[in-house]
């Protein structure tokens, strides 16, 4: 089996942030609108401004968001590297096992050739 390219940390807690139903919805919000508050955000979402906040801080975590401080507002954008690393990681991931159930059906081939 061969080693699948990985950069474990910022993979996983990408993987680990867009598992929230919520968070991935906090990223649909920013990129559709480019930046706002968390309070504009709350508006917008059943939770509270608090539950925006807390998951904001995930997603910057992950380097899915990043925050600007604009007087006394912080407004939120969405950064596309972590997302994009993780996209050319499950993108190696898929052609990895392309090629390996490419592999079992030519064999598989192979052998009902060989019984007929």
């Amino acid at each position: 089996m061969t080693e699948e390219p990985r950069a474990a940390g910022p993979v996983d807690s990408v993987l680990a942030a867009l598992a929230d139903p919520t968070r991935r919805q906090l990223l649909d919000l920013l990129a559709a609108q480019g930046e706002a508050t968390a309070t504009t955000l709350a508006e917008r979402l059943p939770v509270s401004r608090q539950a925006v906040v807390k998951h904001l801080a995930v997603l910057d975590t992950a380097g899915l968001v990043s925050g600007s401080r604009v007087g006394r507002e912080v407004r939120y954008a969405v950064r596309s590297a972590a997302l994009d690393a993780t996209a050319r990681w499950v993108a190696s991931l898929a052609a990895d096992w392309d090629r390996r159930l490419a592999t079992i059906k030519r064999l598989a081939e192979a052998a009902e050739q060989d019984s007929s």
